[in-house]
């Protein structure tokens, strides 16, 4: 499907990711996983736990807990170095995000029912030239989208498993968050003429939780 322009600099590209493709990344996720389990993060101050789990990838990755926002190059957890960024990933950003440097994150949220992301803007990096490119795998989302400001506004799109999304240029800092899931892939389960979508089923039900949602977000933190 062609590329659909929402605001200038926001780019959504459905069925961006083949069933193959995402067979490949769902892979490089577990191996992620093992490397660096996912965890809940907790809001700064409140310490409230927030609804997705998350983890990341790359050189830094990004957590919240009482004491802030901030990037970091170790798990909160397990004080492990992040694993590298999966290939599958790295390909989104070389082709989509128009970007002469590498990533340096790549934050892993996992949505289970009910969980959802608040309005929000992308800001805690220094480098906002750069885009963030997300990519999504499993249930489908209800993406919203706004203004840069939080009373803008706002108007909602959906994200399906495969589907790419650039938010850069004049939209780098627009509000933005996940109201809900809406449903699971179903159509991938017993789909004999898909065989490689069968197998991403089996693969998204070990590693999301049950009907759930995987959104990575590649980023890029400081200046080249």
């Amino acid at each position: 499907m062609q590329p659909v322009e929402l605001a200038p600099g926001l780019i959504h590209h459905p069925g961006w990711l083949d069933d193959a493709a995402q067979l490949r990344l769902a892979t490089e996720l577990a191996a992620v996983f093992e490397a660096a389990p996912p965890y809940t993060p907790r809001m700064p101050r409140t310490d409230k736990p927030f609804s997705v789990r998350m983890t990341n990838c790359g050189p830094l990755g990004w957590v919240s807990d009482r004491a802030g926002y901030r990037y970091q190059p170790t798990h909160p957890e397990t004080g492990s170095p992040w694993p590298a960024i999966p290939d599958t990933a790295l390909r989104a950003w070389n082709l989509l995000g128009g970007y002469p440097a590498a990533p340096q994150a790549c934050l892993v949220n996992l949505y289970g029912t009910g969980a959802r992301m608040g309005l929000h803007q992308d800001r805690d990096e220094d480098d906002l030239s750069a885009p963030v490119v997300s990519l999504s795998l499993g249930a489908t989302a209800l993406f919203r989208y706004g203004g840069l400001t939080r009373s803008d506004p706002t108007r909602s799109i959906r994200l399906a498993g495969g589907d790419a999304l650039v938010i850069g240029g004049a939209s780098r800092l627009i509000h933005h968050g996940v109201d809900r899931l809406i449903d699971a892939p179903r159509g991938l389960f017993a789909d004999v003429e898909r065989p490689e979508a069968g197998r991403l089923a089996l693969l998204l039900r070990r590693l999301l939780p049950a009907g759930g949602r995987c959104n990575l977000t590649l980023r890029r933190v400081t200046p080249p």
